[in-house]
């Protein structure tokens, strides 16, 4: 019993001891104390946008582009089923129209731009292919057109409403 009370005498000595000297904080002298500056510009940007760094200004003349429709609805679908819509649009401008890149939100959704340039008042059409495997209830992808137009970027949307396909049990 003798020796267990000395052990816990010197447990708790270890366990409220405060450290050495070194360890203990130490007050501020007058010299070291620097004085906090508030930054001249806010760096919160006013909106955040990540694919506006990745946007590039055309090279050459610009042009203008006009869609027949910005957004296709594909209604309800099942699990699975792959569908195509075709955007189609006009060079509205006075420049031939070059689409530098069209991309997908992801890798269900594959558009296919025209290569050539197309004259001023000319139409194309961008197809866009909506693979559903794997997806379910409602589906929202973007097709992000780059061409030589300002702005750079047009923004085109599929959606669906997808059934998912039955559990095998």
């Amino acid at each position: 019993m003798n020796k267990l009370s000395i052990l816990a005498i010197i447990a708790s000595a270890i366990l409220f001891s405060c450290g050495s000297e070194d360890a203990k904080s130490k007050p501020i002298k007058e010299s070291e104390k620097k004085e906090a500056t508030a930054p001249d510009v806010n760096a919160k940007p006013e909106k955040f946008d990540p694919a506006k760094s990745q946007t590039q200004k055309p090279a050459g003349p610009l042009t203008s582009i006009s869609f027949n429709e910005y957004a296709h609805d594909f209604g309800v679908m099942d699990e699975g089923d792959v569908v195509t819509h075709s955007f189609v649009f006009t060079n509205t401008g006075a420049e031939p129209l070059i689409l530098d890149k069209c991309k997908g939100s992801c890798g269900c959704t594959v558009p296919e731009c025209p290569k050539d340039p197309i004259p001023p008042g000319g139409t194309g059409k961008i197809e866009v292919k909506f693979n559903s495997k794997g997806k379910k209830n409602k589906q929202t992808k973007k097709v992000t057109v780059n061409a030589n137009t300002d702005p750079v970027q047009t923004i085109l949307t599929i959606t669906a409403q997808v059934t998912p396909a039955p559990s095998d049990q």
